[in-house]
């Protein structure tokens, strides 16, 4: 049966290829190595698979590639894919804050984990060419107690077309049963539901309106325009930055009546989301818990496990359109003249300790 699977369609090098897009704690990565190990062992090709991401284990942005090529073919391409026939988007958060959709074309077909149909995710993120497949993987992976890669990759499997599921459950049992033995019988079902359930759209009507290749990556710096020295000027990453695009699909819900104001959510937050402001507790002055910035967290619920009153709890981010007790921390940034033209970046008027005059923002 494995002589029978042949690449329907491949680019001037004679590739296969595949991209995921996703962040830490999703999977793609350990999708990635499956899907290479797919191509290796199950349909006897050239495979090749590597993953990119950061030093975070949660929440940074995380892609895999992956190139398939006919046994008489040489593998010696080992850079990042750029024009995928495969694109696998785990988080739809990551397609307004990165260029998730570079060098898609009229033949790419897009598997994203969105509960939006086809036509809905199409419209909303203006996707201009390929061909479109939308799957709930998260909602999926809930009811089969799977994890989203299991699901994505049944999604994978079918959406490249060629591929038997046959195979990809012999992959699935083989390698990941092997490690994770109790686990097998709800990542098959999650990878059959994937297999199963996608809704698609063909965008090749609306290419004319896009440039080919869906739009390359614009990145803001390179090494003709950024500051001398690689200075990055964007002063603090968390309170300027939107985390949103991190999240699993779950936050953290602030209940205000079970709050102690212990501080301990606080001092477990990576990004500092929390905001104590003045009041009173039990009739004594007190930092009291006001809320959070929901722009800035990106769920990684440590302050759930820490919270000793159950005041933060486990929610589904999408049963909440509007996030209760939600308080922005846009107001607390402050001024780049406050920190650029003063204090250690200032100019002085001599080079000897002993005489300088240190004159903020360098005006006598």
């Amino acid at each position: 049966m494995n002589d029978l699977v042949k690449l329907p369609i491949t680019n001037e090098y004679g590739y296969y290829e595949i991209r995921l897009e996703s962040i830490g704690g999703l999977g793609a990565n350990l999708c990635g190595k499956l899907l290479g190990e797919l191509g290796a062992l199950y349909l006897k090709q050239n495979a090749l698979s590597f993953s990119s991401y950061g030093s975070e284990k949660r929440g940074s942005p995380v892609k895999a590639y992956i190139r398939w090529c006919e046994d008489n073919v040489s593998l010696r391409i080992n850079s990042p894919v750029t024009h995928p026939h495969l694109l696998g988007i785990f988080h739809e958060g990551l397609i307004s804050s990165y260029p998730v959709l570079s060098g898609i074309s009229k033949h790419t077909q897009i598997v994203l984990n969105t509960p939006l149909s086809a036509t809905e995710a199409a419209d909303k993120y203006k996707i201009p060419t390929g061909t479109l497949h939308c799957i709930d993987a998260l909602s999926i992976a809930m009811d089969c107690k799977s994890r989203i890669n299991m699901v994505m990759l049944g999604a994978l499997i079918k959406a490249c077309g060629f591929v038997p599921l046959s195979i990809a459950e012999t992959l699935c049992a083989e390698s990941v049963g092997k490690k994770y033995p109790g686990l097998i019988e709800a990542n098959l079902k999650g990878l059959r539901a994937g297999y199963e359930t996608l809704s698609s759209l063909s965008l090749s009507d609306r290419a004319a309106s896009f440039p080919e290749g869906g739009g390359t990556e614009n990145y803001v710096w390179g090494y003709e325009n950024a500051p001398i020295g690689g200075v990055n000027p964007r002063i603090g990453s968390t309170i300027s930055n939107d985390l949103s695009a991190s999240r699993e699909g779950y936050i953290p819900l602030f209940l205000p009546e079970k709050c102690i104001h212990c501080g301990l959510c606080d001092s477990a937050c990576p990004d500092f989301v929390f905001q104590f402001l003045p009041g009173t507790y039990k009739g004594k002055p007190a930092m009291k818990n006001s809320g959070l910035d929901y722009t800035h967290c990106k769920g990684c619920l440590r302050c759930v496990a820490v919270c000793p009153t159950a005041s933060l709890v486990t929610a589904l981010e999408r049963d909440y359109d509007k996030k209760p007790h939600e308080r922005l921390n846009r107001d607390l940034l402050t001024p780049p003249s406050n920190y650029q033209e003063s204090g250690a970046n200032s100019w002085i008027t001599s080079d000897s300790y002993l005489t300088e005059k240190r004159v903020d923002g360098g005006i006598l």
